[in-house]
């Protein structure tokens, strides 16, 4: 093990149990051995699939519409 990963894990043993069972769940998922611990609702999975079929066609933003975007909120 490296020492960055035993001094992560140190600090997480200093956590809340819940805390501990977060960090352990995104390792474990991190490592392919457990599911994924946050699943999309119907209308995520129809968001993702519909970006994902924008960026399968090129259909991107432009650069005007990302800048609009950005003033938006104050970028």
């Amino acid at each position: 093990m490296t020492e960055l990963l035993e001094r992560a894990i140190a600090r997480v043993r200093a956590l809340p149990d819940a805390m501990q069972d977060d960090a352990a769940r995104m390792l474990l998922r991190y490592a392919g051995e457990e599911e994924a611990f946050y699943r999309l609702t119907p209308e995520e999975e129809a968001e993702q699939d519909a970006a994902d079929a924008e960026e399968a066609r090129g259909d991107y933003a432009t650069d005007e519409e990302v800048r609009a975007l950005w003033a938006k909120h104050g970028l």
